[in-house]
Formats: structure tokens, C-alpha cells, sequence
């Protein structure tokens, strides 16, 4: 049985030492021997991954006393009756110093009554203080219409192995799985019991209390055992010990990468749980590369309650971007995205409220750091929000961005296959060492898939979900994407294992590098992805500053340009929101403690800032849809402000005062729109406008604390027309 991350445990018998520990004010408790039968060490045994040159961050904490709470969740019933011992499983970010090497979690409901959970850490800081662990404990009671609250509370680090039984105990207890696939009249099926008697399970959660496997294998033909060349199941249980409760994904998959004739599928499937017939459909065609997930419950109904984050916390670990906690998402927007969500194509396959063709341009909801579904669950921990964050996220296996290796068993990396390609075998994806073509096989045969990704308008579909959760389904997406964005362009272009986005448009390089960005900050240290992302991102930084923040001879905006940039009036000018993005995308990669990308977020910021700050230069104009560098395609690059400016507004508009009536005049009757005095272009008062995407940008440039940029900011939060963000939030960041 091969082990993924090992897991630190609070288990229920220790939460006496965190009591005595709490009661003595602090310090180390002395475990009674009867706790100690389990065997382990005061330490979790994780080691750090991460290179200290890229994650070194400046971020102090406080540390709190043994016995003190660090954060509380609440828990929400969302059932009709009362319910008891309910199994729970979340995930949970940590800022740098909340919980040290030598330190661990328990829990206390409000009125004090001990609660045992289970803590298996993923992720640490640079100095091994907790950065993302997966929570587990079970609520002995929980009423109708109650809410409770959940401490999580600083004790002792202590590791409590599992017994070894677990599994046997989950098995004898009767627990069975499987899924009955039937293609062109030819029935295929597959047992989770049956894998993991067989001892080929992989292990995510370990521990006393909760355990999780994860095995897979390809559909096998009833009739004689042949594999589906293509299609795969994979299951993920995860067992509540002694209570007879397993909560089961299931995953169909149709992606391995160089498996020869990739296609979609149609078939007729069936999802059996405990015997009984839990899920269903004929004639679905699954697309290649792509897959879907269902989750069900075994021994027990649902669960009827919702999780509830501690937002500020959060926030405050700096997980996620500076939401201003001052918005407040509106309840009818919340009902109205819960609405969408229900009626859009949300089963297997289908693209739920996301932009199924994600080239199509355009203000929407799908794009940001986080998509605007998960900015309203950060900001709000509303179910309705919640549910359509971790649906989306489910719903990201609908995109043909899938491509398993088939030896490792993971998804592919640029580790493995530094020059693999969607593009056309050739000469640039001949992998020299070992002389193997690393071009990945395109679909030529029924390929039908309406969803279609692309870099330059990419969601992160699965960050915030696998916080707030630690499924392992999400954690694979997120690299599935990630090593996508990163990996299928032109080889050469990225320098093979480098994987350098340069070469992209400007806001295909945002996307790219934050989610490189997300999955290197929160992958489990132990996965061999983590250290190459790490590296990757390294890569891009180091050249960013040979190219624009130490070249004397770029640009004195701050502005990234290069021949894709220069896609507006006739090649003459760049779009200043691309490059905002880009800004607010090493903006949240800084603040995470990749101090190496510091330079480069201080140059880029003085684009954000010059726009709002410069003389000659007239800040309502600041978010602009389209800045002039240059005269023409030819022509060399304007070296002040008041060129772009003069080149980039109207005769009409450069003779009015910045900011005046007469400039919002000018402006309504050249865009068609209202506008007033001191109000900024490109839809002033949408979310998704041209003034709420530079936001970001701002806001990192202050944290940045370059020249100029509290007064760009002030300046920037002075303005008329604001964007509403209780209905749509991804934008509304503020500095820290």
C-alpha cells in the first residue's frame, strides 16, 4: 500500500492532555502512559519542500499560548431534523506561525465540551508552522434549524497512527461500491471493495478516527475481464471509524495522455453503493480528456449541515486575496447565482454557469484570481454560494484538459515530459534523452466536446474548493489545469521544462502564473508536483527580471509588451486591464511569501500607479480600454505619460479639465454611456468593468509600497460611480 502525505492526528482520547495542558497555562503536557499505547512522536515527520529563496516571507505572527483558540468555524444545519454523530471533513489554511512544528489542533464546542478531531497536515510553511490541513471530527448532535460552533484550539503536536484494521473493519462490515458501465451493448464494471481487498490503495486521510483510500482501475468487461483502453474509475472512501459511515466519490475518467486515438464515449452508467442503485444515465457521452465526479454516502444519509469558514481568518492567512469585508454579497444575488447554477447544465459533462467556449470575450463571473462564485463564499460562507463554488468545481473535469501518465498513475508533469505538446508532433517535441516523442496525441475521432478551455480566459475552478475541503478530486484538478495552462503550448516557447509563459497574451500569462502560483503554495509537501512548480515559478520570475525589472532598456511604464500585447489600434496600442491582471496575479504570489517575484510586482506596479499618479496624464482615463505606446507598429515607445495620453484620448477629450463636468460630458457622448464628474472609463459601476479590474493591481502596487501608490490608491477610492461588488466580488480587493 503506498501512502500519499503522512497525516498529523488529534485524536479524541488525547483531548484530555489539551485540557490539562490548556488548565496549567501553557507549556508541555505530560501524555498518561494509556495514551501513549498507539505509539508515535511529538513531531508530524513532514518535511518542507519548499525552496526558501522562492517562499521566504516577511509575514511575522504572534504565537498563541497552548489552550488558546486560533480560529472557529460555525456549523449549519440545513435539515428538517434533528441528527446525530454527523460526520465532518473540511479543509483548513493556517497563516505562517498559527500552528507551530511542535503544535497541533483540537477542538471545543462554544460551551466548552471537548470535541475530537483529527488533523492530517498537507502543507507547511517555510518554517514548518501549518499552512493547509484536513480537518475530521464528528458532531454528536446537531438540531433542526441550529447552528454550532466549532474552536479549533492550539495543543500539543502527537501522532496517532492508525491501527491497521481500519480497512478490514470497513470491509467486514459490508461496505461495497462499484459502477456498471455499458458501451455499444458491451457491459464493463468495476468494484471499489473489490480494489481495495486487493490491497492497491493509495492513502490520503490515516488516522484513528477517519481514514481515506483511493484506488482505481480501468472499466473491465464482465465477460472475460478485457480493459477499456480509455476509461477508468476511481473512487475515493473515506471511512468515520466505528460508526459504520463512508462517504464515497466517484470518479469516471477518460484521459490517459498517450493512450493512441483518443475520443469521446457514449454510454449507459450505473453507480451502486451498499447494493442499492444511487445514480444513473443513459447515453452520456463523455468527452476525451475529461471526466466527472459523484459523491454518496454509505451506512448513513447526507449529512444535512454546511461549514462555515471564519472569513476574516481566512482572509487573514493570506491563502486568499484582501477581499474588503465591508461589502456585504446581497441576498438576492446569492439566490439568483444558486438559481443559475440549478437550472444550468450541471451533470456529468456539463459547463454549470461557467463560459463553456472560455475563449468568448468579455466582462463575467468566471474570471479574477477567484471566480466571482468563490469571492461570494469567502466573503459571505453562504450555503447557496458554497454549493455552487464546490459544483463548478466538480464541473472542471467537463473540459477536455485532462491528460493522465499512465506509469506514474498522476497527472502528467512537465517534470516527466518536459517537451510535451497538443500541438503537431514534431522535431520540438522529440524528447532527446531516451529518443521518445512526447507530443500528446490529439482526438481525430468523435470529438464533440462544446467546452472549450483557453489560457487567456482560464477559471480557477478548484483552489477555493479544495481549501475550504481537502478533497483529493480537487486537488487533482487543480494540477490536471495547472500543468495544462503550463505545458501543452509550443515547447520551444516555454524552453521545454522551464515552462515560461512569456509567450502568451498577457492575460493568458496572468492565468497561467496564478495558478501555478496556487497549486505551488497549496499542494500537500510531499507531492513531487509541489517542488516543480515551485521551480517553474522560480523560472518565470528570473526571466521577467532579465527582461523588464533589471533591463535598463524596457519600458518606463512598467507595462509587459511584446508583439501579442500590441493588439489594439493598429498595433499602436495594449490593453492596460490584461496587464492589470498580470499584476494582481504576482501581487497574490508575492504576499503568499514568494518574496522572489517582489521585484518584479514593484516594476510592474508602476503601470497601475503611473496611470493614476503621472502629470500629463489624466487618471479618469486611468482604466482605459486600450493605451497607446506607440504611434505605429513601427515606431518606437512614447517615454512619457503625457504621449500616451495625447495619443490614446480625443482632441475634444484632452481639452477639458481632469475630472471635470466637461471631461464626463466629452466622455458620454464618445462611449454612449452616463458618466459624471470623477468617474473613471470602461462601465464605472461594474464589477467586471474596466475600473474594478485595475483595483487588484492598485491594491498590490500599495502593498508593494512603491512611490506614488498610496496616492494612486487614494486617488483610485475617491473616485465617482463605484462598482457594485455585493453581487459579483472577485474584483473588490483591497490592500492589506
Amino acid at each position: 500500500m503506498t501512502n500519499l502525505p503522512r497525516a498529523v492526528h488529534w485524536s479524541a482520547a488525547l483531548i484530555v492532555s489539551a485540557i490539562l495542558t490548556a488548565c496549567g497555562g501553557g507549556g508541555s503536557a505530560t501524555l498518561p502512559e494509556q495514551l501513549l499505547s498507539g505509539g508515535g512522536s511529538s513531531s508530524s515527520g513532514i518535511p518542507s519542500t519548499f525552496s526558501t529563496s522562492t517562499t521566504t516571507t516577511t509575514t511575522t505572527t504572534t504565537s498563541l499560548p497552548i489552550g488558546a483558540t486560533v480560529t472557529s468555524l460555525q456549523i449549519e444545519s440545513t435539515g428538517t431534523g434533528a441528527q446525530t454523530n454527523v460526520p465532518l471533513t473540511f479543509g483548513q489554511v493556517f497563516a505562517v506561525g498559527n500552528v507551530t512544528a511542535n503544535e497541533s489542533i483540537t477542538g471545543k464546542l462554544a460551551d466548552g465540551t471537548p470535541l475530537g478531531i483529527q488533523v492530517d497536515v498537507k502543507a507547511r510553511h517555510a518554517d514548518n508552522s501549518v499552512r493547509h490541513a484536513i480537518i475530521s471530527t464528528t458532531l454528536p448532535q446537531l438540531a433542526a434549524g441550529q447552528t454550532q460552533t466549532i474552536n479549533l484550539v492550539k495543543t500539543v503536536a502527537y501522532t496517532a497512527p492508525p491501527t491497521g484494521s481500519e480497512l478490514a473493519v470497513l470491509l467486514n462490515s459490508g461496505f461495497t461500491a462499484s459502477v456498471n458501465v455499458t458501451i455499444a451493448g458491451v457491459a464493463y464494471s468495476v468494484s471499489a471493495d473489490a480494489l481495495l481487498n486487493a490491497g492497491t490503495s493509495t492513502t490520503w486521510l490515516a488516522g484513528s478516527n477517519v481514514n481515506e483510500w483511493i484506488v482505481s482501475a480501468p472499466l473491465k468487461r464482465t465477460v472475460g475481464g478485457a480493459e477499456h483502453p480509455h476509461l477508468t474509475a476511481r473512487f475515493a472512501v473515506r471511512s468515520y471509524g466505528g460508526q459504520n459511515k463512508a462517504k464515497i466519490d466517484v470518479i469516471i475518467e477518460n484521459g490517459w495522455a498517450y493512450e493512441p486515438n483518443p475520443q469521446d464515449f457514449t454510454y449507459d452508467v450505473q453507480v451502486l453503493v451498499g447494493g442499492q442503485a444511487v445514480y444513473s444515465k443513459n447515453a452520456l457521452t463523455h468527452y476525451h480528456h475529461a471526466r466527472w465526479r459523484k459523491s454518496f454516502w454509505w451506512g448513513t444519509t447526507t449529512p444535512q449541515a454546511h461549514v462555515k469558514h471564519n472569513a476574516a481568518f481566512l482572509i487573514a492567512s493570506k491563502a486568499v486575496p484582501n477581499y474588503d469585508q465591508t461589502v456585504v454579497v446581497s441576498q438576492s444575488a446569492l439566490a439568483s447565482l444558486k438559481t443559475s447554477f440549478d437550472a444550468s447544465a450541471n451533470g456529468p459533462m456539463g459547463n454549470g454557469i461557467a463560459m463553456a467556449y472560455m475563449p468568448t470575450t468579455g466582462g463575467r463571473i468566471d474570471i479574477g484570481l477567484v471566480p466571482g462564485w468563490g469571492a461570494m463564499t469567502i466573503l459571505s460562507m453562504d450555503k447557496r454560494a458554497k454549493e455552487v463554488t464546490l459544483g463548478m468545481g466538480d464541473l472542471s473535469g467537463s473540459w477536455s484538459t485532462h491528460y493522465r501518465d499512465k506509469i506514474t498513475g498522476r497527472p502528467i508533469s512537465l517534470g516527466d515530459y518536459p517537451y510535451m505538446t497538443l500541438y503537431p508532433a514534431s522535431n520540438d517535441s522529440l524528447n532527446p534523452v531516451g529518443n521518445r516523442q512526447e507530443a500528446l496525441p490529439n482526438c481525430t475521432l468523435a470529438c464533440g466536446n462544446t467546452n472549450t478551455a483557453d489560457t487567456a480566459h482560464l477559471p480557477a475552478f478548484n483552489y477555493v474548493p479544495y481549501l475550504l475541503t481537502g478533497d483529493h478530486y480537487y486537488l487533482e484538478e487543480m494540477q490536471f489545469y495547472t500543468m495544462w495552462a503550463a505545458g501543452t503550448g509550443v515547447p520551444a516557447y516555454r524552453e521545454y521544462g522551464k515552462g515560461l509563459a512569456h509567450s502568451n497574451q498577457i492575460r493568458a500569462q496572468s492565468w497561467i502564473l496564478r495558478d501555478i502560483a496556487n497549486a505551488a503554495y497549496i499542494l500537500p509537501d510531499a507531492d513531487p508536483m509541489k517542488t516543480h512548480l515551485t521551480t517553474i515559478l522560480a523560472h518565470n520570475f528570473a526571466w521577467y527580471d532579465t527582461n523588464y525589472t533589471n533591463n535598463a532598456g524596457a519600458n518606463i511604464f512598467g507595462a509587459l509588451i511584446h508583439s501579442y500585447a500590441f493588439s489594439y489600434n493598429s498595433e499602436s496600442g495594449i490593453a492596460p486591464w490584461q496587464d492589470d491582471f498580470f499584476t494582481s496575479a504576482i501581487g497574490h504570489a508575492v504576499e503568499r511569501g514568494y518574496s522572489a517575484g517582489a521585484p518584479l510586482l514593484a516594476w510592474k506596479s508602476k503601470f497601475a500607479v503611473g496611470r493614476m499618479t503621472e502629470p500629463g496624464y489624466c487618471w479618469v482615463l486611468g482604466s482605459i480600454y486600450a493605451f497607446n505606446m506607440r504611434s505605429s507598429n513601427v515606431s518606437p515607445l512614447y517615454t512619457t505619460y503625457s504621449e500616451a495620453y495625447q495619443a490614446s484620448t480625443s482632441l475634444a477629450l484632452r481639452a477639458t479639465a481632469c475630472g471635470s463636468n466637461a471631461m464626463a460630458s466629452v466622455l458620454a457622448l464618445e462611449t454612449g454611456t452616463t458618466m459624471t464628474a470623477g468617474a473613471m472609463v470602461e462601465f464605472p459601476t461594474s464589477p467586471t468593468g474596466g475600473p474594478a479590474i485595475m483595483q487588484p493591481a492598485l491594491a498590490y502596487a500599495k502593498n508593494a509600497g512603491i512611490a506614488n501608490a498610496s496616492t494612486a490608491w487614494d486617488t483610485f477610492n475617491q473616485r465617482q460611480l463605484k462598482a457594485d461588488y455585493s453581487t459579483q466580488p472577485q474584483f473588490a480587493i483591497i490592500p492589506r
